[in-house]
């Protein structure tokens, strides 16, 4: 029987084996992955509400991020079940992703994409991007890897250096390339070795020194939501992490109910929403206990009482 890294080609087919590769390619640089559906860019495995809590979830339900590892016995028994595209967690293995996204269809012509939007900031700035590992995705966008500095926890971002630059830290992941989704193949655009972060983007990536700030809750930012889901998400989460004691519990069903619709119409998945809710309300100093039942029942009464998309205002 033929065996590549002591997995059975006829187990795993020609897909997996590519696939795992490019696994424990990721593994052997200290990234973490994790498993993503097959062709999808969704992390496969199960949602908080439905965790058995048995296995690696024994001591308590373990998020995609959490479930990250660089194992590779552990990578080869969960890519001889799928040919599962990879997913590597940005956070845990050290990385600041900067996501330059293309225009979407239906946006005013000459709206700058993520890699004018980028090159306009570093004009003001004054200054210039290392040379750095790069991937190019199925739509045409890039992904720029960079070494997170020492110290804190950058989080994930929307929009946040510009008009579609996206990047992907703490709570978030990035699809590794040899990949494949239907519109295409994530490829290496660069093979140079990763750049530290500059430390002029560094500064524009953290969160303000003061005092009543508070830094939204990581976001598991899923590239497959649309933006104005994932814009209001990470809004709402940041409010509810803010919130003071005496209005979190309230803040948190808002924000909760806030999300429902988008749930419903399809823009974004709910153990996502769940999850960012979650994190958000634990770093107000909610109760973990306290965070779900209010979050589960935020949820079910706004998808149940939601309107259809062409009827909301």
């Amino acid at each position: 029987m033929n065996l590549v890294n002591g997995t059975s080609m006829t187990l795993v087919g020609l897909d997996s084996v590519h696939l795992l590769a490019s696994a424990l390619l990721a593994a052997e640089r200290g990234w973490p992955v994790i498993p993503l559906h097959p062709g999808s860019k969704r992390p496969a495995g199960h949602p908080e509400r439905s965790c058995p809590g048995t296995g690696r979830c024994a001591g308590g339900h373990r998020t995609p991020e959490q479930r990250a590892t660089t194992d590779p016995e552990l990578i080869r028994a969960a890519w001889a079940r799928a040919p599962y595209n990879v997913g590597i967690a940005t956070g845990p293995a050290g990385l600041l992703v900067v996501d330059l996204d293309v225009c979407k269809p239906g946006e005013e012509e000459g709206a700058p994409d993520g890699a004018a939007s980028l090159q306009a900031l570093c004009e003001r700035a004054g200054e210039q991007l290392p040379p750095t590992y790069q991937v190019r995705t199925p739509s045409g966008g890039r992904h720029l890897y960079f070494t997170a500095p020492p110290g804190g926890k950058l989080p994930s971002s929307v929009n946040r250096l510009g008009p579609h630059i996206d990047t992907r830290a703490w709570g978030g992941y990035v699809v590794a390339p040899g990949s494949t989704t239907p519109d295409g193949t994530y490829e290496v655009l660069d093979d140079a070795p990763v750049a530290a972060l500059p430390h002029w983007l560094t500064q524009l990536l953290a969160e303000p020194a003061r005092p009543a700030a508070v830094a939204p809750a990581p976001l598991l930012i899923h590239e497959a939501v649309t933006r104005r889901a994932r814009t209001a998400l990470e809004r709402e989460t940041a409010a509810v992490a803010a919130a003071k004691k005496g209005g979190r519990n309230n803040r948190l069903l808002e924000g909760a109910r806030a999300l429902g619709r988008f749930i419903a119409w399809g823009e974004i998945p709910r153990d996502v929403v769940e999850e960012a809710f979650q994190a958000g309300g634990e770093a107000a100093g909610l109760p973990a206990a306290e965070c779900r039942a209010t979050i589960r029942s935020a949820l079910d009464w706004s998808i149940r009482t939601c309107r259809p998309r062409g009827d909301a205002a």
